[in-house]
């Protein structure tokens, strides 16, 4: 018994042919998908990206089998968590981007001080909110949401609302919305290799994003070293008040015994040499003692210096000269192919359906 096989064939070059009959419409289809892709291309804004490539020193504790595992595994792109973390350090490059996305670390950025392409200097708040266009298509939200704003500002209490000092506890709508877009902004990629990251910024303005993205490596560099050293730096201060104080002590004893000394210089009475012994031997303990601490402070000084870490700069920020969101020529021939596309819909699919349907009703009318 033989099955027939019913195999359904494409016909392109017939598609093509009826794409192409109508040239006319495909034409028109491709000058509006033009039009509106200029319209769309100059009202978008351009975005420029700078970035920072920097090396962190790891503190790594025992060295053996499990880290040369740990290097053979890297070099496959695989992370084993040995590399970088057998310090137990709380803060290892890997959770640098979520360091970057939390809202204590954003709010500090908005007093920095940024100098505009043109030459104007204001705060980073201050550049986002007057400087940052909008494209008429995000307008309409826009006006409903300053709407919907100011009937709630009506109800609310004075200055819960707008844009003021930041409590990031409590932020308003506004302040919500800039530190959401900041946190867009700013890219943290950390190389599994080599540990290498890779900070970077948008920003409409290239002069204020090579700004930023230099004031994110060094507030970067600080947080970590402060974190680094905050347990060396709480036992040098320590130290330095215990150093202080048998400093005193010791000058006490010091002047006490030289007074004593002085004024009994003549004495030959045993009493008297034992008192002055006794002040001789209280007074070394004393000097014994603001010797120890003094060594000791030396030693968290150099325990401060020691676990300070070093940051390798590899990339300086530079000012970007070419923007990195897509380009308008992108844009505009993104639209045409879509009106193209749209075109070839309505000729195969759309029109012939249009058509089926009004024979079958013609048909059924005929009956």
């Amino acid at each position: 018994m033989k099955q027939k096989i019913m195999v359904s064939e494409i016909d392109i070059i017939g598609m093509l042919q009826k794409v192409l009959r109508r040239w006319k419409l495909l034409c028109i289809y491709m000058l509006v998908g033009a039009v509106v892709g200029v319209v769309v291309a100059l009202n978008t804004p351009k975005w420029f990206k700078a970035n920072v490539v920097l090396a962190p020193e790891l503190i790594s504790g025992s060295m053996g089998l499990s880290e040369s595992l740990s290097d053979m595994a890297s070099s496959f792109g695989l992370d084993l968590g040995g590399k970088g973390k057998q310090s137990m350090d709380a803060i290892y490059p890997q959770i640098y981007p979520d360091l970057f996305a939390s809202t204590d670390f954003i709010i500090p950025l908005f007093s920095v001080n940024v100098v505009t392409k043109d030459g104007q200097k204001k705060t980073y708040l201050d550049h986002l909110v007057q400087d940052l266009k909008i494209p008429f298509w995000q307008k309409p939200k826009l006006w409903v949401l300053t709407a919907v704003k100011k009937l709630k500002e009506r109800n609310a209490a004075p200055g819960t609302t707008g844009i003021g000092k930041m409590n990031p506890f409590r932020l308003t709508e506004d302040e919500e919305q800039i530190v959401d877009m900041v946190r867009g902004s700013i890219g943290c990629q950390i190389d599994k290799k080599t540990n290498v990251i890779n900070i970077s910024i948008a920003d409409p303005d290239p002069q204020v994003a090579a700004i930023m993205v230099d004031t994110l490596q060094v507030r970067l560099q600080a947080y970590i070293t402060q974190y680094r050293t905050k347990k060396a730096r709480a036992d040098e201060r320590y130290y330095t008040k215990l150093q202080q104080e048998s400093k005193e002590a010791y000058l006490k004893a010091q002047k006490a015994y030289a007074d004593f000394a002085d004024s009994n210089q003549d004495a030959i009475l045993a009493s008297v040499r034992s008192q002055e012994d006794e002040l001789e031997n209280e007074m070394q303990l004393k000097f014994n003692v603001y010797s120890q601490i003094q060594t000791q402070v030396q030693q968290a000084r150099a325990k401060v210096q020691e676990q300070t870490p070093a940051f390798t700069i590899i990339e300086k920020a530079t000012v970007p000269n070419k923007p990195s969101s897509t380009p308008r020529s992108m844009i505009l021939l993104l639209f045409v192919v879509l009106s193209a596309c749209l075109h070839v819909v309505w000729v195969l699919i759309i029109s012939p359906a249009r058509q089926k349907k009004c024979t079958q009703v013609v048909g059924l009318d005929e009956e």
